[in-house]
């Protein structure tokens, strides 16, 4: 616990996979530096092991959309549990880790009990919401912005933001590892990766419909063979049952369970449900179909009216042009997916054309290394003396 002499505190609070994945980046890289300091957090098991103190595990049944009641009475419950924890325990900065829904109340609570709060994700209020720019204004000392344009759309707005680069490229790809434990995966061509996600919404959503596109693709290409990739093994065994009640698990279609840039390497073109994921496989330029299937009637009446960017995919955001295929929002059938993966799996000057694309969105991130970038200046927000320097790192840089 901080002591009598006032030393420096954290308090990180993420609430889904990914913030666990961002949140552990930075906590490692600060407990390196720092191995004494005292680092809490509401977070999950990848956090623990980077070195923090979990007050509360969180983020096991993360949401996608409109949260249900119980979920929001979860929530209410946390922000009361918070609110008595700062109470007890004098923290000097609060690090929320995107969910901006969820970590909004707990800014305030930090405000309120003199903490200064440095975001690590930007919320997307680019995309949704810009009307929030003043609650951020009022429950925020910094945001650290993981995409190269978010960093001038905030600080042109008010709202101190620096661009960090993101986690995902800090650490280069042992791509000859990856060419040899690819050798165990399906042989035959076109190779198709589907990645269809990690939440139960999504997968409840979208992985019928990659389903359905397997099935139509392997049939116009008699030779495809695919690889889902599943992010744990409750991801796979959920993957498993959907396939059971929809038919059965298609002959062609092999599974790996966390082994998402494996897939990735593997693969001629991927199926993705849009996320993260995407710019792992722009770290590795392969081409994609990007898809998100959604809720047509809740699309209609709300989100169509406060989505206000052009893009949705990431790899599109960052170029500011559609480089990527991208069939988001989606609604119903499969035919609109099969015939854009058709598309691209029988063309190679697309493929061709998308990597190129790709690998200049991946030289935007290039000299920047998120968890070192993110620890400085969580250290200068907590008046902590700066540890030794991170190694300086270069991502891989494909080539087109």
């Amino acid at each position: 616990m901080p002591d009598a002499a006032g030393q420096p505190s954290l308090l990180f609070t993420a609430f889904e996979p990914s913030g666990d994945d961002h949140a552990a980046a930075v906590i490692r890289e600060l407990r390196r530096r720092h191995p004494r300091l005292p680092i809490f957090a509401w977070g999950g098991p990848k956090m623990a092991r980077a070195g923090a103190t979990i007050v509360k595990t969180t983020g096991d049944d993360a949401v996608v959309g409109v949260p249900t009641w119980d979920k929001i009475r979860e929530h209410q419950q946390i922000n009361r549990d918070i609110a008595g924890w700062l109470k007890a325990n004098r923290i000097t900065v609060h690090v929320p880790v995107d969910s901006p829904a969820a970590n909004f109340p707990i800014c305030r609570i930090a405000k309120r009990s003199g903490c200064k709060v440095v975001h690590l994700v930007a919320p997307q209020l680019w995309a949704w919401g810009p009307w929030r720019l003043r609650k951020l204004r009022r429950c925020t000392d910094l945001v650290l912005c993981l995409l190269p344009f978010e960093e001038d759309w905030f600080s042109t707005r008010g709202v101190p933001a620096r661009f960090i680069g993101h986690p995902l490229f800090d650490e280069p790809l042992d791509l000859e590892a990856l060419d040899e434990q690819a050798r165990s995966l399906p042989g035959g061509a076109p190779k198709l990766a589907l990645l269809p996600g990690s939440r139960p919404a999504e997968l409840r959503r979208n992985f019928p419909l990659l389903l359905a596109t397997f099935r139509e693709l392997r049939r116009r290409h008699p030779g495809l063979v695919g690889v889902v990739g599943a992010t744990t093994d409750a991801v796979a065994a959920n993957l498993y049952e959907r396939a059971n009640a929809l038919g059965g698990w298609p002959e062609g279609l092999d599974i790996r369970v966390g082994a998402t840039d494996l897939v990735t390497r593997w693969c001629d073109v991927a199926l993705v449900v849009s996320g993260t994921v995407t710019l792992q496989l722009a770290k590795q330029a392969r081409p994609m179909v990007i898809v998100y299937k959604t809720n047509k009637l809740a699309y209609q009446c709300i989100g169509r009216w406060v989505i206000t960017t052009k893009f949705f995919a990431l790899p599109n955001l960052i170029a500011g042009r559609e480089i990527v295929p991208e069939l988001i929002p989606y609604f119903k059938g499969s035919g609109r997916l099969v015939d854009a993966a058709d598309a691209l799996l029988s063309s190679p000057e697309a493929q061709e054309a998308q990597r190129r694309a790709l690998v200049e969105v991946i030289h935007k991130f290039a000299g920047k290394l998120a968890s070192a970038e993110a620890a400085d200046a969580i250290e200068r927000m907590a008046g902590v003396v700066a540890g030794s320097a991170a190694p300086v790192r270069r991502v891989n840089e494909p080539k087109a």
